[in-house]
């Protein structure tokens, strides 16, 4: 259908080197898109680059943090140099950090504060400033900003307090930036959310399986309350991506699409 095309659209994937990233912007590109890379490591991006060149599409990938509004700006102006114009935004810059992890042996009332400050500010802030930065550039043609929560948002998971209080964050910005941008700018802007269950990403990886692959205690806990018995695969989410980047989402605005294999629903009996 026409309406699903992102033929000519301009559309940027902050933590785009990423797993979830980088299957982003292979089903942005397979729609039609023109794809911004944005990520921390020049050497991830050179790579991606260079894969995408080497099969014909024409990428920019930009080495940005997205809690630098200057870098941010340096982009912005980059990317209008190369384009012209934004069409789109995947904040999928995100994730955990080690030091925002309270094991279980450890003493909840020494919990690392910056630690858990730092995974809090990267999956809020790193989704907010890049929207301030990039969103201005949609309010007269239009466009769709798409950003990451998690089932941790939804449903308490131990250990990862900094990473859940951020995607809980995430998921009041989405509406609450609906409902302002809407008053502001009409249909023109829309913030929508997609939620995903359970992937094995750089972030999660040493808390989800053993050295060996096999499933850490953990892991077997979040297979047991899926109902699917599974992880997901990062295709899976492209779905829901494409179509809230496309036309055919255009009266779709403040929402959040769960795609967990049921994780979320299931109460375990």
């Amino acid at each position: 259908m026409a309406d699903f095309t992102l033929k000519n659209k301009v559309i940027i994937v902050t933590g785009g080197t990423g797993i979830l990233g980088s299957a982003f912007v292979s089903a942005i590109t397979e729609a039609g898109g023109n794809v911004v890379i944005i990520g921390r490591s020049r050497e991830k991006l050179d790579e991606k680059e260079k894969y995408y060149k080497e099969n014909g599409i024409d990428i920019l990938a930009l080495s940005v943090d997205v809690l630098n509004e200057e870098q941010l700006t340096d982009a912005k102006n980059n990317i209008l140099d190369k384009f012209g114009k934004i069409d789109g935004l995947v904040n999928a810059a995100g994730g955990n950090v080690p030091e925002g992890i309270l094991q279980a042996n450890d003493d909840i009332f020494k919990m690392s504060i910056p630690g858990m400050q730092k995974a809090l500010a990267l999956n809020l802030w790193g989704s907010v400033v890049p929207t301030q930065i990039f969103g201005p550039e949609m309010k007269e043609n239009g466009g769709s900003i798409v950003n990451i929560s998690s089932v941790s948002s939804k449903t308490i998971l131990t250990k990862v307090l900094g990473y859940s209080m951020g995607k809980a964050a995430i998921d009041t910005y989405t509406q609450w930036f609906a409902v302002e941008v809407a008053q502001r700018h009409g249909d023109k802007i829309r913030m929508n959310s997609i939620t995903p269950g359970f992937f094995l990403t750089e972030q999660n990886r040493t808390l989800l399986t053993n050295p060996d692959g096999s499933l850490t205690d953990r892991g077997n806990k979040i297979i047991a309350g899926t109902p699917f018995k599974r992880f997901g695969s990062p295709e899976e989410l492209n779905g829901a991506l494409i179509w809230l980047l496309s036309d055919a989402s255009r009266f779709v605005t403040g929402s959040t699409i769960t795609v967990d294999g049921g994780f979320t629903i299931f109460s375990g009996v």
